[in-house]
């Protein structure tokens, strides 16, 4: 409980049904029997988001640039997932929909000019398939990133490839700010949208589907944003155009929400709002800050999201600092927290991992904010901007993040908390370990509809609780500060320190199956 106390993980909770029943192989103890088919009811957590965007568009994050070989694109993303896990994370946020274009292949829209430096260019595979593979390999979550709207600058749109949707549909685009932006009134954009979105959630195994704060553009000093052709074809059932706007976009999120609940239910949705909803002056319910309010300028309600159950997670992007007078972070976070409890929507934080250095940004700074969300159980975990920042503007940073609050590993959030201690997948079998050079070899079998595996280290004390069978007594062992590593091998190597290991399967909810047989390296 100490730990989850200091590092602020949201209550949410585990559960390990039943036991291994299997015969002991060499080296090996039986797991505590059937008789053990009692759930682990939450004592501590050990369920936390610990994500970062990988950014696509202008190749900020990867690739480092466009035209690069399949062999040198594929080798740079490998770093990237490997840092990931170096770094304790668990899940990436992958842009695979940047500009109305595509990071996989696809029949609907043209491959992105991020890949090949030319849009409708093929890079010679999928590497959103690629990603996923590799992502779930080293236990990482995989949530696709999508720009619902966005079509580009100006000097992209002359270069859009023909079989671009706006190419076949030019009134689907409108111009503004020297940008191109799909119509958020126009229903057959919206369609086509949902339809791109639905199309990777029907064919890639990944994890999320994610949105960030593009819904109507950000303002662009007096500039109007000309949809006065779609307000009045559609626009018959409102007075005023402001909520006719909200409109759409609800719809149109509510919509997604559904449909992908209706094919893939384990799939979460999100989306990364702009900090600040309303301000407190413009509307009671709106937090104690005088900055932009993206109800009023994106038209992104995202309190009404979160009441109504349009989301299943939120990522407000906090990227202000404590004590700034304008979005004060300590002001967000409890307006937010105050948001989503008692919904069944999660809150996580965006960070700003690029301002390290900035002025008011000092090493301790995203410690220090860590720190504060601490107290607000609602809050789940963080998500980074960007990934690159982690390693170079902000590692001296995040190095001291990590040893303050990541100092063990976390599983990923349930995807849904109602099926708490119900998992679709049995026990862990054949778990054995090995030790070399005081390195552990642990391998096991494959467990069928498994997405995922927990390894545990457990000292001898703690083994014997395993092995008595007595849920009340060793469900503490499967704790956070036990957890070594989450991983989608079967096999994993660790530091040997003379200990007993048990791994437990997670599901596609991410619930946890049953304990496996013990396995000790010293036979």
């Amino acid at each position: 409980m100490a730990v989850a106390a200091a590092t602020g993980l949201m209550v949410s909770g585990y559960a390990i049904v039943g036991a291994a029943d299997n015969p002991a192989a060499p080296g090996t103890s039986p797991g505590p029997g059937p008789g053990a088919a009692a759930k682990c009811e939450a004592t501590q957590d050990k369920r936390e988001m610990r994500g970062a965007w990988l950014t696509t568009v202008g190749n900020i994050d990867w690739p480092s640039e466009p035209g690069l070989s399949e062999k040198k694109q594929k080798a740079e993303l490998d770093k990237r997932l490997d840092e990931a896990a170096d770094l304790e994370l668990n899940t990436v946020f992958l842009h695979v929909r940047p500009t109305a274009d595509a990071f996989y292949e696809s029949d609907l829209e043209p491959w992105s000019k991020y890949l090949t430096g030319e849009q409708g260019g093929d890079p010679g595979y999928d590497p959103l398939k690629y990603a996923v593979a590799e992502a779930h390999e080293r236990g990482l979550e995989l949530h696709a990133w999508f720009n619902p709207y966005r079509v580009g600058m100006d000097s992209d749109i002359e270069e859009l490839a023909d079989d671009h949707p706006v190419k076949k549909h030019p009134d689907w685009m409108i111009r503004y700010g020297g940008e191109g932006f799909m119509d958020p009134g126009n229903p057959e954009v919206q369609k086509w949208v949902t339809r791109v979105i639905m199309d990777v959630v029907e064919r890639y195994d990944i994890d999320g589907v994610h949105f960030d704060d593009f819904f109507y553009p950000y303002p662009d000093g007096d500039e109007k944003f000309d949809d006065d052709e779609s307000w009045e074809k559609h626009g018959e059932d409102f007075e005023d155009r402001e909520d006719w706007r909200r409109d759409n976009v609800n719809e149109f999120v509510s919509g997604v929400h559904d449909q992908i609940q209706e094919t893939k239910p384990w799939v979460r949705f999100g989306i990364s709002p702009f900090g600040i909803w309303r301000n407190d002056t413009s509307d009671p319910n709106g937090s104690d800050t005088s900055g932009l309010e993206s109800y009023d300028v994106q038209h992104a309600d995202t309190r009404t999201w979160i009441k109504e159950g349009m989301v299943d997670y939120v990522v407000p992007q906090l990227y202000w600092e404590r004590g700034f007078d304008v979005a004060d972070y300590e002001k967000l976070v409890p307006w937010w927290s105050e948001q989503v409890e008692g919904t069944d929507v999660d809150l996580y934080i965006g960070q700003a991992a690029y301002r390290a250095g900035d002025k008011g940004w000092d090493r301790d700074t995203l410690s220090s904010q860590l720190h504060y969300t601490a107290d607000y159980p609602e809050v789940g975990g963080d998500v980074y901007f960007s990934f690159k920042s982690l390693t170079n503007v902000a590692d001296e940073a995040y190095e001291e993040l990590a040893g303050d609050h990541y100092s063990d590993p976390a599983l990923p959030p349930l995807s849904d908390d109602s099926r708490e201690g119900e998992p679709l997948v049995e026990a862990v079998s054949g778990l054995t370990a090995t030790s070399e050079d005081d390195r552990a070899r642990l391998e096991w079998e494959k467990t069928e509809g498994a997405s995922s595996y927990a390894v545990y280290r457990l000292n001898s004390e703690e083994a014997e609780l395993v092995e008595s069978g007595d849920v009340e007594k060793y469900c503490d062992v499967l704790s956070s500060e036990n957890l070594v590593r989450v991983t989608g091998r079967t096999s994993l190597e660790t530091e040997d320190k003379g200990t007993a290991y048990v791994v437990t399967a997670l599901d596609d909810y991410r619930v946890e199956g049953p304990v496996s047989n013990i396995a000790d390296p010293r036979g």
